[in-house]
């Protein structure tokens, strides 16, 4: 029931990944949804009488609708019936679901939102936390750096990922005290292959696997790339139409352009991962095309193939105490 042009997107990408995939989807929506997918002959079909809708307020929507598709899926997972599940829904009550209904991983402080961002000709840029939590703490960061370099190893198999700490320098003097504290600690943290402070214009680039930062930082970098990427290839379009060779000139040029422009597109990796809960939360764009669903629906099967929150689990057990913290403060 998720996103702008719901429940026929998600009807139409369900269907790509019946007749393309072996993913056993179990989909959950409103009577009427779901009779638009039965005849795929999915692992299971789910009712819900409600649906948050995208300008519900995120907390008062998962109490006040306990029967609303989004909250049904947590609680399927929760049961153990599904190991994630994929919304393109309101992300902020994606989030709560997740994390009221299926619970934190034992040791987590909060929770991360974590981003793909395409770099060209290379493998992706991990950004987290892209909105989850406004507001930070040097631990929390540090638990940031070693979920993404798990998710990063097992999304798009780096064996040791490159963590760099979102700030306005280089130096290990830069930033506020919030990045000072922090970098301190993820030097001396043997969990993660840690680089040093990296600045946004690095984001899209093969010097850095993961950045960490806090959500409010973290979802300016992204908004702001998305929108950069946006304007640049609607130039780029306008551009080649110009004249009247316009239409001739697109037709010789497009064919070289096209790959990178797939490279580039947020449907090839279809959605952002929720790090942190117990069980895989895979939360997409509103304006999520099939193809996106498709793509998000296909990473998440390889990430629960791979065991990424038991990867997790294994790894927060210790990471910087407040004792730590406050040693550096």
């Amino acid at each position: 029931m998720g996103g702008d042009k719901a429940p026929e997107v998600v009807a139409e990408a369900l269907r790509i990944v019946a007749s393309e995939h072996s993913i056993p989807i179990i989909a959950v929506g409103t009577r009427q949804a779901l009779d638009l997918v039965t005849d795929l002959g999915l692992a299971g079909y789910v009712e819900a009488t409600e649906v948050i809708a995208m300008d519900d307020d995120p907390a008062s929507s998962i109490r006040r609708k306990r029967d609303s598709s989004l909250v049904r899926c947590a609680e399927i997972v929760k049961e153990g019936q599904a190991s994630g599940l994929f919304s393109a829904g309101n992300t902020g009550a994606a989030m709560a679901a997740a994390l009221t209904k299926m619970g934190r991983i034992r040791g987590v402080k909060r929770p991360a939102i974590a981003t793909t961002i395409p770099v060209p000709g290379s493998t992706p840029t991990v950004l987290l936390d892209s909105g989850a939590n406004a507001e930070c703490t040097p631990e929390w960061l540090v638990q940031f750096a070693v979920m993404g370099s798990i998710f990063s190893t097992d999304r798009f198999g780096i064996e040791v990922p490159k963590v760099g700490l979102l700030s306005i320098g280089e130096e290990s003097s830069k930033g506020n005290l919030l990045v000072k504290t922090t970098n301190a600690l993820l030097a001396n943290d043997p969990r993660i292959h840690f680089i040093g402070n990296v600045e946004g214009r690095d984001v899209m680039t093969r010097e850095v696997d993961v950045v960490v930062t806090d959500g409010f930082s973290g979802n300016v970098v992204l908004k702001t790339l998305e929108g950069g990427l946006q304007v640049f290839a609607k130039a780029v379009l306008e551009h080649l139409m110009k004249g009247d060779d316009g239409p001739e000139v697109f037709e010789r040029v497009y064919p070289k352009l096209e790959p990178l422009v797939k490279e580039l597109s947020a449907d090839t990796y279809g959605g952002a991962a929720l790090l942190g809960v117990q069980g895989l939360c895979m939360i997409g764009h509103g304006s999520s095309t099939p193809l996106a669903i498709v793509n998000a629906l296909v990473a998440a099967a390889s990430l629960v193939e791979m065991d990424l929150v038991h990867a997790l689990e294994d790894s927060l057990g210790g990471g910087a105490t407040r004792e730590e913290v406050g040693q550096y403060a």
